[in-house]
């Protein structure tokens, strides 16, 4: 009999659209893997139809909200019906990018100087108080995102100083914490990591080379906005030091299963931006690519991870 396997997708982030689109990539790829495949939406008869299969292993697509900050994990640990992907406590950790880049940091990895800045305090200060103070510690230009949101929402760069309060109005619109961080001009790649169970391995890093010049939204989900490139075109010692680097994070941040570090790298160093315990598996997205980069079949690694979160 086939595993029963339950590909939650949607949700009510800014990103349920591309998550619909995850989690029907994510929905046909175990199809034909030989799974039997329940597709559901984050609502109250998500618990029914846990229980009304037969020992059925979740597999979580949700990008942004509840989908990455490990409260849709919480409730599966409470269900106790296992599931793919972080615990619901490494979920915490590594959504909320004022507190995972400082553990990232501590591990050893660089990282970009930052100030975090809550709307409260941005609000009681003023921004004309603040802006000097940023200016002479972080420099320009700068980059500026909510602490915690995906896909690049809310997120902006800054050549002029006095462009910053519009740039920490339109962060502060995704959440009430911005990060404002010196912007690191290099390129920008982003590498998997999968652990199919014998520890994590980074697999092939996929350049990002957006046509726009800014991975923002539009370049990351519209066809042929931005071209990726994998392997990336750097150095075999670069590409190393970047996937070391990627694993470290996985590591640190105590991630299971697979995620997605992005990273960019800057006269030849990786200099570490953040990570994603959800990335895309859209047609767009990187992760496929590099499991197809590196001689793998991609619904063959989605079966494994299936396969091992139904042994927990």
């Amino acid at each position: 009999m086939a595993q029963e396997v339950i590909v939650v997708s949607g949700g009510l982030s800014h990103e349920r659209e591309i998550s619909l689109e995850s989690g029907q990539r994510v929905a046909r790829e175990l199809t034909h893997a030989g799974f039997h495949v329940t597709r559901a939406d984050i609502q109250p008869s998500l618990i029914d139809v846990i229980h009304s299969l037969d020992h059925p292993v979740v597999f979580p697509m949700l990008h942004g909200g509840s989908g990455e900050d490990g409260a849709v994990s919480e409730v599966f640990e409470l269900v106790g019906v296992p599931y793919v992907g972080s615990s619901a406590v490494s979920c915490r950790a590594s959504y909320d990018k004022a507190l995972a880049v400082p553990v990232v940091a501590r591990a050893g990895l660089a990282v970009p100087k930052r100030a975090i800045l809550p709307h409260d305090m941005f609000r009681d200060m003023g921004a004309s108080t603040l802006m000097g103070l940023i200016e002479e510690r972080l420099g320009l230009p700068l980059f500026v995102k909510p602490s915690a949101s995906g896909s690049a929402l809310g997120a902006s760069r800054v050549d002029r100083i006095e462009d910053l309060p519009t740039a920490l109005v339109n962060a502060y619109s995704y959440g009430r914490v911005a990060v404002v961080e010196e912007f690191i001009d290099g390129v920008e790649i982003a590498v998997p990591v999968f652990d199919l169970g014998e520890g994590p391995v980074a697999y092939p890093p996929v350049e990002i080379r957006p046509e726009s010049g800014v991975y923002d939204f539009e370049a990351r989900y519209a066809a042929g906005a931005t071209t990726y490139i994998c392997p990336a075109n750097l150095e075999p010692s670069t590409i190393q030091a970047c996937q070391e680097a990627a694993v470290q994070a996985h590591t640190s941040l105590h991630l299971r299963d697979f995620s997605r570090a992005d990273i960019i790298v800057r006269d030849g160093k990786p200099v570490f931006i953040e990570s994603s315990v959800a990335p895309g598996m859209t047609e767009t997205s990187l992760v496929p690519l590099a499991v197809q980069t590196a001689g793998q079949d991609f619904p063959d690694v989605l079966a494994q991870l299936v396969r091992l979160a139904a042994q927990r």
